[in-house]
């Protein structure tokens, strides 16, 4: 029982990050499945995508009904991840071990630091600024709109092929990586972009979770003890990414991703006692 409850709480938690931050919440999960329930990593694993499918549904809803998610952006990006995460796969099979957690962690910190570096810069006082923020808060987002739909569509493919390589090799998920290139190359506000990587995020999971499933890797007990708390965390969190200030949403993120470095750690660690 205090088992289910700890997973309900971290549920919440993960279910927060997730539908503020658009990552799906996998690089906690796993460790505490790991350690809370004793799976092995494969297991792990498979129940991590199996949570973060109704996680981030739940999580994308809010933010079509917010107006923060790009659904054919996040559609392309979605589909595109799932064509070439089979790839990083198999990059990371004929890769040595070291190889990989240095590219993990090197993309990590390097992502940390861009995002908290841009999150520390003081704003311009501006009118303007002053007053895209208040409209941030209302509701609709204002993006650039010198970058046409078309394009976007375009970006979001290039960024799911990209990401998915990415994620598959280095076994974390596509999330993050899809939230920062979003913002260089998509011309997209911090919550859009979260938004956006959350529906792209719950499309990469389902083959995964699927085919985990049918190999009987999935502990579906364990995966619905988290849901039951990750699923209303990510309609919180999706509501709290609509009113916290843009730069707040990237010095969050930042944060995130420092402790996500610090958890593939941890796995890395419990991975090696066993």
């Amino acid at each position: 029982m205090a088992t289910f409850a700890i997973s309900v709480f971290v549920g919440v938690i993960v279910g927060v990050l997730s539908g503020m931050l658009g990552i799906g919440g996998g690089t906690i999960i796993v460790p505490l499945l790991r350690l809370g329930y004793g799976l092995q990593a494969i297991q792990a694993t498979a129940t991590s995508l199996f949570t973060i499918i109704p996680t981030s549904i739940a999580g994308v809803i809010t933010h079509v009904r917010n107006r923060t998610c790009l659904v054919p952006v996040g559609l392309a990006a979605g589909l595109g991840g799932a064509c070439t995460s089979p790839v990083g796969v198999w990059l990371a099979s004929v890769s040595p071990s070291w190889l990989i957690m240095l590219v993990a962690a090197g993309v990590i910190v390097y992502s940390a630091s861009r995002m908290l570096a841009k999150g520390l810069r003081k704003p311009k006082a501006s009118v303007r600024k002053v007053d895209a923020v208040s409209q941030d808060a209302r509701g609709p987002e204002s993006s650039d709109d010198a970058i046409s739909p078309r394009r976007r569509i375009l970006v979001g493919a290039s960024v799911g092929l990209a990401a998915g390589v990415l994620s598959g090799y280095v076994g974390v998920g596509g999330g993050f990586i899809m939230v920062l290139l979003f913002l260089a190359y998509a011309g997209v506000s911090m919550r859009q972009a979260s938004g956006t990587s959350l529906l792209a995020v719950a499309i990469l999971s389902v083959p995964g979770a699927a085919t985990q499933y049918l190999l009987g890797n999935v502990q579906v007990l364990a995966g619905l003890a988290l849901a039951v708390g990750s699923i209303p965390g990510a309609v919180l969190g999706a509501q709290l990414a609509r009113r916290i200030p843009d730069r707040v949403l990237r010095l969050i993120f930042g944060g995130m991703l420092m402790l996500m470095a610090i958890m593939l750690a941890v796995n890395e660690i419990v991975s090696l006692g066993n």
